[in-house]
Order: structure tokens, then sequence, then C-alpha cells
């Protein structure tokens, strides 16, 4: 499908664009796109991608990642249902959406990248895209988080009375969304149009997974000389944590107390600093606690990391074609008036569903790009004020739905997966049920 979307985007952006007398600069935004998606991307991803590739890495070895697939093997059967139970991408999958949930975007991404590595060696159809696959981008572009930071900071910025007003409606239309997403991806599957050309490839096929990992997939194992923890071991582990936990009531109590997240003194403001401070120190704690157990366990801590991170060069370099003809087609057809020319033609639909029309240029760029969709949000907030309806709608909109097309890219083409299948639609689908939510959820909250 991303064939279609793509060849749509660059033809109509060049139609649209010659009867706007808007050509020259439809041709300089591809230009410059190409440029933005290899030097302001891929590149700044290189060093992000070394860095959470290689503590996975040493995660991996130290036998944390198996640890939290077995703890949470129920769901991840359910959602999953043809990956091994003790296959890494479990565990890859599972720290990739709990780093989405408490919103480390820069974490997230190169977790999910990992992840989808590791369902690759699962994949009996190279360049074609599995169940697993397509369930797990669904979820990603449900951006499922507790707390949508990026919409709070603008409304703050712009002086609202009450920023995190929208952290009720944004769970709301986020969980809405990811229930979307799974929903229509276990459909969608299902559909005689979408199944894999193979019959080996649609079911678990464990026996042949197995085979092909025996070949030299190259799936990180626990080390060898992997040991239990000693008694002095645990007592060091448990001071650490002790110590987070120490951080983490100094920081909620300090940010509760002096209102510097939220000023609602009561329990809905303590949850949203207790989330605020889960955020701040998830990274720290992240990069310091698994190179800590790994260590405590007798794994060479700096090798392992090292070699994890090199395998964030070759991810880094292989998704650089993908972002630019992504990116390029979007920037076209954005200079060329598309979104403006969408908008006008879905009016009388937004004016059905009660929505604003003033909100639809942000609900059709938020699709195909966050720095787009986040500067209309930011000119909405300023335009109508911080805590009018239709920034409080744009905020929640923001936080609970995903740049879905710049996902599918870079996740699917870290893997040189070119047939996506459904995955589109079950991301779209996710997109527009948040969307939904959100104007629903407003208008009961905020009236």
């Amino acid at each position: 499908m991303l064939n279609y979307i793509w060849l749509g985007l660059i033809v109509l952006a060049v139609v649209i664009g010659g009867c706007n007398d808007h050509l020259q600069e439809v041709t300089t935004k591809g230009l410059e796109m190409a440029e933005f998606a290899v030097m302001k991307t891929a590149l700044p991803l290189v060093g992000i991608m070394a860095l959470w590739l290689g503590v996975m890495r040493v995660a991996e070895r130290a036998g944390l990642v198996t640890l939290l697939a077995r703890v949470l093997r129920p769901v991840m059967r359910w959602l999953f249902p043809d990956v091994p139970p003790e296959h890494p991408a479990m565990g890859s999958m599972l720290v990739n959406i709990a780093a989405s949930v408490l919103g480390l975007g820069n974490a997230a991404t190169p977790l999910g990248l990992r992840a989808m590595k590791d369902l690759e060696t699962l994949n009996l159809n190279p360049g074609t895209a599995t169940n697993a696959m397509c369930t797990f981008l669904a979820i990603n572009t449900s951006s499922v988080q507790i707390i949508p930071a990026t919409a709070i900071a603008i409304l703050a910025a712009n002086h609202s009375t009450n920023p995190t007003a929208i952290v009720g409606t944004s769970i709301l239309a986020t969980t809405c969304a990811a229930v979307a997403a799974v929903t229509a991806a276990k459909i969608l599957q299902r559909l005689p149009v979408f199944r894999l050309g193979s019959p080996l490839a649609s079911g678990p096929a464990p026996l042949a997974a197995d085979t092909r990992l025996a070949a030299g997939s190259g799936v990180i194992k626990e080390a060898a000389t992997l040991q239990p923890l000693r008694w002095w071991g645990e007592l060091v582990l448990t001071g650490f944590l002790l110590f987070f936990g120490w951080l983490f009531f100094r920081l909620t109590s300090a940010s509760w107390s002096g209102r510097l997240v939220s000023p609602d003194p009561g329990f809905r403001g303590l949850f949203i600093s207790s989330m605020d401070t889960l955020s701040k120190l998830s990274i720290p704690f992240l990069l310091s606690a698994f190179p800590l157990y790994a260590a405590l366990r007798c794994v060479k801590v700096y090798e392992e990391f090292v070699e994890g991170a090199k395998e964030g060069f070759d991810v880094a370099l292989r998704i650089v074609p993908y972002l630019v003809a992504i990116l390029v087609a979007i920037g076209m057809f954005r200079a060329a008036g598309g979104i403006d020319l969408l908008s006008n033609l879905l009016g009388p639909v937004m004016r059905l569903l009660k929505c604003p029309a003033e909100l639809l240029p942000m609900i059709l760029m938020r699709p195909l790009s966050g720095s787009g969709t986040l500067g209309i949000f930011a000119e909405l907030v300023k335009q109508y004020g911080p805590d009018s309806l239709i920034s409080r709608m744009g905020a929640t909109i923001y936080g609970s739905t995903e740049t879905t097309f710049y996902v599918l890219a870079v996740y699917f083409g870290s893997v040189a997966v070119k047939k996506t299948r459904y995955a589109v639609l079950a991301g779209l689908t996710a997109d527009l049920v948040g969307v939904l939510a959100s104007i629903l959820f407003c208008r009961i909250v905020f009236g």
C-alpha cells in the first residue's frame, strides 16, 4: 500500500503545485527534505541507536530481557502468537512499548528498530511484513503514553492556567487508539487479500524459526559466563534501587508541593508529578541499572556494549533510502498546498463530526510530519489561547496520535521490508480513532 500512497503524494504534489503555480516551491522542498532526511534525521540517529542498542545488548547478555518477557508472557503470547515465548523479540518489543508509555522518545525508536530486527529473524518471507511486525507497528502508531509531555510543554509555555488538564483526555484517547490498532491488526490479518503467500510463514512455525536461528541469524543469547547473584551482589543492587526510590520520592515531593508540574493539589496533581518524575528518572536508571546488574553477574559490560553499539551504524545507514523516499514525498505534497486542499474538501465532514474546522490541517498533518504538526498546534495555541477548547482538543490529538508514515518507513526500512501488507491501514485506523476519541472526551470533560 505504501507504493500507491508514495506515488499518489508525488503525483498530486506536481499536479496541485502546477495548478497553484507552486512548482518551484515543490522542487525546492523536495531537495530540502532529501538533505533533511540524511543530515538531520539519519545521521543524528546513529549515536542514539549506538547508545541504546549497546545497552540492550548488555541487558540481553545479563538475562534481563528474557526475564521481562517471561513476566508478561500471557499478554505477549496473545498479541504475538507467531513469536516463540523465549525469543529475544518478545523482550525487545516489551522494552520498546515501556519506553513509549513513559514518553522516552529518544529511547523508544532505537529499541523499536532492534525489536524489528529480532522479528526479522523469524520472517520466512524476507521483504514481506509478518503478522507480528504489523501488530507491533500498529501498537507503535497508536502512540501509547501516559504523559503527553510535548503538548503540555506548549500549553505551559503559552501560560495555560492548567497545562496538565489534557492528561486524562490523552490517556483515554490513546487507550482507545491502542485498542483500535490491535483490533484492526487482528481482523485485517485474517482477510484473504492480506494473507501471506506461504502457509508456513502465516502460522507459528516454531520449528522452522528455530532452524533458521540455528543457521546463524545472530540472535543474542545470555552470556556463557552468567553467574547467579551472590549475597553481596544482591546487597549492592538493593542499595542502588533504594537510592533511586529516594530520588523518586524527593523529586515527586518537590514538584508536587511546589506546584512545579501541576497546580492541582489533590490526587490528580500527585499522579502527574509522579509520572513526570518517573519520566525524568527512567533513562538514567536504565543506563546505569542494566550495566550494574550485568556486571554483578560477571558479564563483560564494556565489551558487550561496544558489540551492541556497532549495530546502530548498520541500522541507521539501512533506513536512509526509506527516509528520503517518504520525507521527500511528504514535503512536496505540503509545499504544493495539498494539506490546504484536503482541509477545504473535508470541511463538511468535520462539521458533521462537531469538530472545529481549525483543527483539520493539524489532523491531516499528524500522520505525515511530527514537526509540521507541532508547528500547526503551536500556532493554534497562540491564536485561540492555551485554555480554549480548540487548543485542548489539539493537545489531546497531538498526544494520542503518531506520525504513522514516518514510523512505518523507518521501522520497515530497518529490515528492508517493502510489502507492508495491512500495517498502513491498522496505523491509520489508530490515528482516526485517536482523533475521534480526543474530540469526544474533550467535549465531555471541557464542554
